[in-house]
């Protein structure tokens, strides 16, 4: 078995697509990740902005998740509506381009996509905080960790979306009935102690109180926004669902909502019985709230390691929603030409690579430049989807202002839906940005840029290939090519090379170049000259045909390329009619570890030539292989992997 096939498994063909879709068992883990996860860190950083505000703070936290909760259920709706609506992927790029236009589609691409790349970076950052409060030993590695975790998933993700929610369905549904338990219990133990339950494990005092503003409130909520992120997934991947899509789509959004409305009021209900605040994530002793919550509900014993696991299990595989979400998102782009077709492109095993390997780098870049702390990462994050919730909003209103029969109910969810989430991007810019949002602001629109600078590729592309061309193929030039072929020796590969030329030209000319490998000795000159009287010369005498001609030029640099395209040159201007064709020898290793013992500058020397050749000049490579062909095998190969 084949490293590649191991690691991503067997290669999968076209027909097999439909039964790598999936249902709501593995949509759930597949598409809900980024949002349950985020039940975690979007209570903590309400909590982290309201710390220095003392037990006052924690009465406002209630209030909070209840506005949140509101507006979780205006989203809710509005993307109930957007997935019958759009079952074909109807994310908000989608709602967008169609009803509001192709820049506000753009917009909301570029949107969607810087928050996919925060999301992996905040998840994978939170659940290393996680298990750094469980162990305080790796709170020194926790970037290794983050992109330890980052390189799981991503390799779980080559190997297919279904392969992703199986794998990762294991932990989410732990991480529901643990975390189910333990703010139950600790619910029930605070309601029955009149609201004040004796922690097992105390937490740490609180801080001196200031004063609560509204100011404070406001980024507190800008905080807990967070906590919304994800939601929008199911919209952006309905593609991925098996039929009745839309009623698989509906059941796991619905799922997902449910779940995480219920972690928010439960945490913060039980986190503010217990006077439970949050810590400050670079120091040493960090527990997160949720660590907090189990040690105050439960102590340390088995509950708290199986919670705590699951807990940090989802949140670093909460990144799998982008996974899932991200590169069917670039697909969409690409395919209307806003990205390289790379990202259109499924990979081995139906999946799109490209978006993958993209969003990983992203994400890995991000992780590093904010040394993986979930703190210096959250004031990024929630602005890029809550523009992408505006503009898929506002795209389902218009959709119904301009439908035949209007559908005044189903108009007044989008529309308070895009004027709610419009509310919530504003208060989310002003709150955050000192901290940090005003990178967001620049990289949303610079992604905007990049993407209409692709797209007038493309576009001056296909101007240039498909303006209007004689239609009738022109056979009045028929003559055949002047060839040219570079030999560093006369051996088998060139005598292979040689022989095919001969077969489609008698206008033939071998370039050997001198002091490739620095000063030529004589000898060398002589010896190919011998050569190629002896074995090249006197055959094509005797078969009464052209000898092919034999050049050489010195290469003071040490590359063929220069020599190869001044002889390309001067055939050009002897005669301006024909077409050139460069032969290139190649030899094909038989094994793997060959590779590593050649040079491959014949690969090289073909891509320079390519570039910069001319439009007349076609390149060839004619193979020497070491080990005799065998198709057989190779087919085998292909459709095995």
């Amino acid at each position: 078995m084949s490293l590649t096939r191991f690691l991503f498994g067997r290669s999968l063909a076209n027909k097999e697509a439909e039964g790598r879709k999936i249902g709501v068992l593995e949509g759930l883990p597949a598409m809900g990740l980024d949002g349950l996860g985020s039940a975690a860190y979007g209570s903590e950083a309400m909590l982290t902005v309201l710390a220095v505000t003392g037990a006052a703070g924690l009465s406002a936290i209630g209030p909070i998740t209840w506005v949140i909760l509101i507006l979780l259920a205006i989203v809710f709706l509005s993307y109930w509506q957007t997935i019958a609506t759009y079952p074909s992927n109807g994310g908000a790029y989608t709602v967008a381009r169609e009803n509001l236009g192709t820049d506000a589609g753009l917009l909301a691409a570029a949107a969607l996509m810087v928050d996919y790349m925060l999301n992996v970076a905040v998840g994978i950052s939170a659940g290393i905080g996680a298990l750094a409060s469980a162990i305080p030993a790796i709170h020194a590695y926790t970037l290794p960790f983050c992109l330890a975790v980052l390189a799981v998933v991503t390799l779980v993700n080559l190997r297919g979306t279904r392969e992703s929610g199986l794998v990762f369905a294991g932990p989410t549904y732990v991480f529901i009935a643990s975390l189910a338990v333990v703010l139950v219990t600790g619910a029930s133990m605070a309601f029955t102690a009149n609201a004040h339950p004796a922690a097992v494990i105390a937490p740490p005092a609180l801080a001196t109180a200031e004063p609560v503003s509204l100011w404070l409130l406001l980024r507190a909520f800008a905080a807990g926004c967070t906590a919304m992120t994800g939601v929008e997934a199911v919209s952006n991947g309905v593609g991925a669902f098996r039929e009745p899509r839309v009623r698989h789509a509906h059941r796991t959004l619905a799922a997902i909502v449910v779940v995480l409305g219920l972690l928010l009021l439960g945490i913060a209900y039980v986190a503010r019985a217990y006077g439970i605040s949050a810590m400050d994530e670079t120091a040493e002793g960090y527990r997160s709230v949720l660590s907090q919550i189990v040690e105050a509900v439960f102590g340390r014993g088995w509950i708290y390691n199986v919670t705590i696991a699951s807990v940090l299990a989802v949140l670093c595989l909460s990144a799998n929603t982008s996974f899932v979400g991200f590169p069917r998102l670039c697909r969409q782009i690409a395919s209307d030409g806003y990205l390289p077709k790379a990202f259109a492109v499924p990979g081995r095993r139906l999946v799109y690579t490209a978006g993958i390997l993209f969003l990983a780098g992203g994400a890995g870049l991000l992780l590093i430049g904010f040394g993986g702390i979930t703190d210096r990462l959250i004031p990024l994050f929630a602005v890029g989807a809550f523009l992408s919730f505006t503009m898929s909003q506002a795209g389902m209103a218009t959709h119904w202002l301009r439908a035949q029969t209007r559908d005044t109910i189903r108009l007044g969810i989008n529309g308070t839906g895009a004027l709610a989430t419009m509310a919530a991007l504003i208060i989310i810019l002003i709150a955050k940005f000192e901290d940090g949002a005003w990178l967001t602001i620049v990289i949303i629109p610079a992604t905007l840029v990049l993407l209409r600078i692709i797209n007038r590729y493309y576009a001056n592309l296909d101007q240039q290939l498909l303006q209007p061309v004689e239609r009738r193929l022109d056979l009045s030039t028929q003559s055949p090519p002047l060839i040219v072929i570079p030999i560093s020796r006369w051996d088998r590969v060139s005598q292979n090379a040689l022989a095919y030329a001969l077969r489609l030209s008698p206008d033939i000319v071998a370039l050997h170049c001198t002091e490739l490998s620095g000063p030529d000795a004589e000898e060398i000159v002589a010896r190919i000259r011998t050569d190629w009287q002896r074995d090249v010369e006197a055959p094509a005498r005797e078969a009464g045909i052209a000898a092919p001609r034999l050049v050489v030029e010195p290469s003071p640099y040490r590359s063929v390329l220069a020599p190869l395209l001044r002889q390309i040159a001067g055939l050009r201007a002897d005669q301006p009619n024909r077409c050139i064709a460069v032969l290139i020898p190649l030899l094909i290793e038989a094994r793997w570890w060959e590779v590593l013992l050649h040079t491959h500058h014949e690969r090289r020397l073909r891509t320079a030539l390519l570039r910069h050749g001319g439009a007349d000049t076609a390149v060839i490579g004619v193979p020497w292989q070491l080990q005799p062909p065998d198709p057989g095998r190779g087919i085998a190969e292909e459709e095995q992997g």
